[in-house]
């Protein structure tokens, strides 16, 4: 094989592998962006929620169906929610996408 030939060779799969990775970090920066936005309007919603005097969010758990003031933690989780709970889950998830039921003003 002549010399010219293997560095075509040489250059071609240090092109390809080149590509490859930027493909690959291309992919994951959207993905961390898609988690951002997530993420940002997740804390947007939660923080328009009508909250009381505490600062505990006025929503309608449910569950149970009753009305509830509850502190959020720092995933936007009520203080109430129940790891697993399908009613739970949703009531994040409502959250989430500025959904959720809430009372009061």
């Amino acid at each position: 094989m002549s010399d010219r030939r293997r560095l075509e060779q040489f250059l071609r799969s240090r092109f390809r592998e080149a590509g490859e990775q930027y493909e690959r970090a291309r992919g994951s920066t959207n993905d961390q962006l898609a988690e951002a936005r997530e993420a940002y309007e997740a804390a947007k919603n939660a923080r328009g929620l009508p909250s009381d005097e505490a600062g505990r969010a006025k929503i309608v758990c449910r569950r149970y169906a009753e009305r509830r003031a509850a502190k959020l933690d720092e995933q936007y989780r009520p203080a109430c929610y129940e790891e697993g709970h399908p009613d739970c889950e949703g009531c994040v998830e409502d959250v989430h996408e500025g959904r959720i039921e809430t009372w009061g003003n």
